[in-house]
């Protein structure tokens, strides 16, 4: 934790919990890593719920969620992956102040009885959101849906999705959001396989009825409770990035320390020193990135989109730049499978696209420091 006024006591407990989670989460990673994925998301979950962790994302506390996805992330990128769409699948229904549908799901997802997704991205809609072909036509008291998305992390064990189809054509207010269970006529399911391994799926509806009441807002307001809720988690992606980034650089310390090399230690090289020296200064100002645009998020802030954009950016770029020396600094058992720094640098790409890429996040920071010059 950056002993900053960042943190309250809260802050300082949930640490305390967190601390020694490691082993608790290497069978997670061990169980993805042998492909068993469902399995191993399933147990994320019950890890996360006997650690009090899956009710703090509906609690809006931004500095926890990070502190939480920071440890989790360090010890298993699969069992993040996991526990970040519990969160992401439920806030919206949080967020849209449906009372019916909160009674209904949400204390289920806090206490893991339930696992949520959050179903927005399609085969030609991914950083233009605006652009997804899902359709949901009202019929009666119904709403029937038809089209696909991709890359829906959880989907092989999520119970329900919080799906975003269009309902009219035009402007953004053309899209809603809905709460649609696993077990509903029409939705299927197919298994994507990702170069690191977590349970992700692309969804199919065809001609799935889904009730108008568990329409999330009125109709229209899909595109705000996406946004929100992206704006919401997208800072808690560059917290996981810095687990993976600290459990680099905890590995490769141990790894310089012991190695021999021409007599010596490789940890006395100058060059291994230099390229120590940059991962922990990278690593330091990524957290301090994070935890800013957190900070403000918990103390008022309405909107963060400037600074999550570039707390997302930088630590996510940066978690690859140090996870990448990580690898060349362990030499061979770098990129030997199994070894540690070999699974984080397949975990570590997908931060940088996931919810929207870098370069998405570069044309919102310019943006903002544009119109602030206006």
């Amino acid at each position: 934790m950056i002993e900053l006024p960042l943190f309250d006591d809260s802050h300082r407990v949930l640490q305390g919990r967190l601390q020694g989670i490691s082993s608790r989460f290497a069978s997670i990673a061990a169980r993805g890593e042998a492909g068993e994925e469902d399995d191993a998301g399933r147990e994320a979950i019950r890890a996360c719920v006997e650690l009090d962790l899956c009710e703090l994302p509906l609690a809006g506390s931004l500095r926890s969620v990070c502190l939480a996805r920071e440890a989790i992330a360090a010890a298993s990128g699969l069992a993040d992956a996991v526990y970040a769409v519990q969160g992401l699948g439920s806030y919206p229904i949080a967020l849209s102040r449906n009372s019916a549908m909160a009674d209904r799901y949400l204390a289920d997802v806090a206490a893991g009885r339930a696992i949520a997704a959050f179903a927005l991205t399609e085969p030609e809609a991914g950083s233009d959101a605006s652009a997804i072909a899902t359709r949901a036509k009202r019929e009666g008291d119904e709403y029937v849906l038809d089209g696909g998305k991709v890359f829906i992390s959880n989907a092989p064990i999520a119970n329900f999705f919080v799906v975003f189809a269009r309902t009219a054509e035009g402007s953004k207010r053309a899209m809603s959001a809905f709460v649609v269970d696993r077990d509903c006529a029409g939705v299927s399911i197919v298994r994507q396989q990702m170069s690191a391994p977590h349970p992700i799926g692309a969804l199919r509806f065809e001609a799935c009825r889904v009730p108008a009441a568990q329409r999330l807002g009125e109709e229209g307001d899909g595109m705000r409770l996406a946004l929100g809720t992206l704006d919401f988690f997208r800072t808690s992606v560059g917290a996981a990035a810095c687990g993976m980034a600290s459990r680099a650089i905890e590995e490769t310390i141990a790894r310089v320390k012991s190695r021999q090399q021409f007599g010596s230690a490789v940890a006395s090289f100058q060059l291994t020193q230099a390229a120590l020296a940059d991962m922990a200064t990278d690593l330091d100002a990524a957290r301090l990135l994070v935890y800013r645009a957190a900070w403000l998020k918990d103390t008022g802030r309405e909107r963060i989109s400037e600074e999550s954009a570039k707390a997302k950016l930088f630590a996510t770029e940066a978690a690859q730049r140090i996870v990448d020396r990580a690898v060349q600094l362990h030499g061979g058992l770098g990129v030997e499978r199994g070894s540690v720094v070999e699974r984080l640098y397949r975990e570590v790409r997908a931060p940088r696209i996931y919810e929207g890429t870098s370069e998405i996040q570069r044309l919102v920071i310019a943006r903002h420091v544009l119109e602030a010059r206006d």
